[in-house]
């Protein structure tokens, strides 16, 4: 089967049973987004609810997935109606859900109910977890290549990274294609970039950013939410391992590990990523208060290029940097 799920999770247990995981977010935002989320807005949703959202709805249709995994606690609040409305519509829809404060017992039943599910056990999960591991090594090879050597574009670290929540429903093939790209990565030179950045918050729906900041010599070598979907623990527990997945949990472990990056990487300034009719807005209130650098809030709506107004406020703030 073709499984989709809303964000990520312990896919290792869908794999492990014989299917394919499906990010749908990536789906979505490799595809005709702009087109997509014009069909779930003439199948009625409403203007102010975020694309991701319509987006994935228009996907699961359009790429014949059998099932979805919709992550109820620990990611998007939309994510409960979206389930009532394919259940309606005879999509099959299991929820899965972080527990709020982190506890092991709790992720273990949740991890055991979709075995369960799926008709598979652990051993099968862990296995597959350590084929996952060794193509996650290559991600950490990669990811010191973007801030350390400086060999790997802003956009070409966001992409193997945010592909790595499903390796691209294949992770053989995905491995093989990182060998190749680490290998010519490390045979060019790239210009040096002026200003070094963070990006923190959810993937963007906007394509061009990457490429607008390198035109203006600044360069994101920390993609913060991306390297979470990586996986870069190595713990051999797959429980242990979602514990330490900062993103479903609570902000104050997200601050922490920003706090030690922007020290590591040596950071100018931090991009704080938003979307529009998100509740993930909120926290930036937060990461303004508590990150150790200067940052900047970008708001994202549709899928599309940067707006001018965009474009002025990332050149005022490359300006106040210097």
């Amino acid at each position: 089967m073709k499984v989709g799920f809303t964000t990520s999770f312990p896919m290792e247990v869908v794999v492990g049973a014989g299917h394919q995981a499906i990010d749908l977010n990536n789906i979505f935002v490799l595809n005709n987004s702009q087109e997509l989320v014009a069909n779930a807005e003439r199948k009625g949703f409403p203007r102010n609810l975020c694309s991701w959202i319509k987006g994935m709805y228009s996907t699961i249709s359009s790429f014949e997935i059998d099932e979805v995994i919709g992550i109820v606690q620990g990611d998007c609040s939309n994510t409960h109606s979206l389930m009532a409305i394919l259940k309606h519509e005879d999509t099959q829809v299991i929820p899965f859900s972080y527990p709020y404060y982190r506890e092991y017992d709790l992720l273990n039943e949740e991890i055991e109910r979709l075995e369960k599910h799926y008709n598979t056990n652990r051993d099968k999960t862990k296995r597959i977890k350590e084929k996952c591991d060794t193509v996650r090594k290559k991600l950490i090879e990669l990811d010191r290549m973007s801030w350390q050597d400086g060999l790997v574009k802003g956009i070409e670290n966001h992409l193997w990274l945010v592909c790595s929540s499903d390796f691209n429903s294949n992770i053989q093939q995905y491995s093989e294609e990182l060998d190749d790209f680490i290998k010519s990565a490390k045979s060019r030179k790239l210009k040096k970039a002026k200003y070094r950045l963070g990006f923190v918050g959810v993937p963007p729906i906007i394509p061009d950013l990457y490429g607008f900041l390198e035109e203006k010599g600044a360069r994101i070598i920390f993609n913060e939410v991306q390297r979470q979907f990586s996986m870069f623990y190595m713990e051999e527990d797959i429980v242990n391992q979602y514990l330490r997945f900062t993103y479903p949990y609570t902000l104050e472990k997200r601050v922490e590990d920003i706090n030690k990056e922007i020290e590591l990487r040596e950071l100018d300034g931090i991009i704080s990523y938003t979307q529009s009719f998100c509740h993930r807005q909120l926290d930036h209130l937060l990461l303004k208060k508590y990150l150790k650098c200067p940052i900047l809030q970008l708001e994202g709506d549709q899928p599309g290029k940067l707006d001018e107004r965009s474009k002025i406020r990332l050149e005022s703030f490359l300006e106040m940097i210097d």
